[in-house]
């Protein structure tokens, strides 16, 4: 689940107590995190370097970067909206999730010894890979997590990037059973940068199953032009029509604001 308490739990961050909402609303209304909502450039924390800027569908723009001070393999992502930033997480080499941190202040760490870690490495070998794990969250929550990732057997090239085509269901549940949420759908894999990349689904937060989308649109690398922009560029009409007017900015930078995390890992 990887990808997903990264990408797919991205919906969950974003949609827990709003199920009700579109998901360009949603991202109107997402705090800015103490930055102009115009700011431009994403700048790394020191002692990491970015590789990757990615536009994807539900008015998204994420950021990756690797951090010399981490174990080797792991990967850093932020994800930013008209407003800001509002998710980072971590990933390791076998792509599975090891921690997020959420607009509000929250953390949500992976847990000790899973019963079934995710493995990228055996979902490539195997074509199948299920996981089961437990994260507890800064302010006391714990979401016990279940599900698989599969590969369709299909590729798909988006803007010259061949991505292996999955599919997925997981659950969350609370220690004593009870769903938090459900979600399930289809993402896209990168073998040699060893990521998920979210793509279409539904989301379950116990008021019936809802649409989202954050396929991929653009990759932008180093030294092409809008690398490490904070400016989401695709589907944002519906966010921009219903938003507030934002105040100007003179903002040429923009930096991992506290509230998303250490400034490195440690």
């Amino acid at each position: 689940m990887h990808s997903a308490c990264t990408g797919r739990t991205q919906g969950v961050h974003r949609r827990r107590g709003r199920a009700r909402r579109q998901w360009s609303a949603i991202l109107t209304i997402l705090p800015a995190l103490a930055m102009p909502a115009a700011a431009g450039t994403f700048t790394p924390p020191p002692g990491c370097e970015a590789f990757l800027t990615v536009q994807t569908r539900s008015c998204k723009v994420s950021n990756h970067y690797t951090c010399a001070a981490d174990a080797p393999g792991d990967q850093w992502r932020v994800d930013f909206g008209l407003n800001g930033p509002f998710f980072r997480s971590r990933i390791d080499r076998e792509a599975q999730w090891v921690e997020s941190h959420e607009s509000d202040g929250t953390v949500d760490l992976l847990e000790p010894d899973p019963p079934d870690p995710a493995s990228f490495s055996e979902l490539l070998a195997t074509g199948r890979d299920t996981f089961e794990f437990s994260t507890l969250k800064s302010n006391g929550i714990r979401e016990n997590v279940k599900g698989y990732d599969q590969l369709t057997g299909q590729s798909v090239t988006i803007d010259g990037v061949t991505l292996m085509r999955t599919r997925y269901e997981v659950r969350a549940t609370t220690d004593d059973g009870r769903m938090i949420w459900h979600a399930r759908g289809n993402e896209y894999l990168h073998p040699e940068w060893r990521m998920f990349l979210s793509g279409a689904g539904q989301m379950d937060l116990g008021e019936g199953f809802l649409p989202q989308d954050f396929t991929p649109v653009e990759f932008i690398f180093p030294g092409e032009p809008d690398f490490l922009t904070t400016v989401p560029r695709y589907d944002c009409e519906a966010v921009t029509a219903s938003a507030p007017p934002a105040a100007p900015s003179t903002a040429e930078a923009t930096p991992v604001p506290a509230s998303l995390g250490p400034e490195a890992a440690p």
